[in-house]
């Protein structure tokens, strides 16, 4: 079996940035919040000041699963996880874990200091990793929550 590996999105490959636009279009299922357009954006790159880095998981060259980070435009050393998604028939396997602990790695590894917020359904991972629900956040079945670094 091919080893799982995780890496930068890499802006040059169309090919991978469509793969990830089908997986999280798919994974959210609305296209109104979520359509193909809006992603497509989001995977694109941006100025420093207002980054966006995505990691994918790939095994065997295959697209497993994909998420991103994104400074806050509104607060200052805030990060955000945002448009995370593990292909269906390899969700329960640690794969969205890892992918995780990537990207907390990143984030850590270019600030000195700051936040990381995540608006999650399933709290147990993030609690994990360190972080703590926001009080009186659930909306929509989803947590608010953060991490200090």
């Amino acid at each position: 079996m091919a080893r799982l590996r995780i890496t930068p999105l890499d802006g040059d490959s169309p090919t991978l940035r469509d793969d990830c636009t089908t997986l999280l279009v798919n994974a959210f299922a609305n296209p109104k919040r979520y359509g193909a357009e809006r992603i497509r954006a989001a995977l694109s790159g941006c100025d420093k000041l207002y980054y966006r880095q995505f990691f994918v998981a790939t095994e065997g060259g295959v697209l497993v699963a994909v998420g991103g980070v994104k400074a806050a435009d509104w607060a200052a050393n805030t990060h955000i996880l945002y448009l995370s998604a593990v292909v269906a028939e390899r969700r329960g396997e640690g794969i969205g874990r890892q992918l995780l602990q990537a990207r907390l790695a990143w984030i850590t590894d270019n600030f000195k200091h700051g936040r990381i917020l995540v608006s999650t359904g399933k709290t147990r991972r993030f609690v994990e990793a360190g972080f703590k629900e926001v009080r009186h956040s659930l909306v929509d079945g989803r947590w608010l929550m953060i991490k200090r670094f």
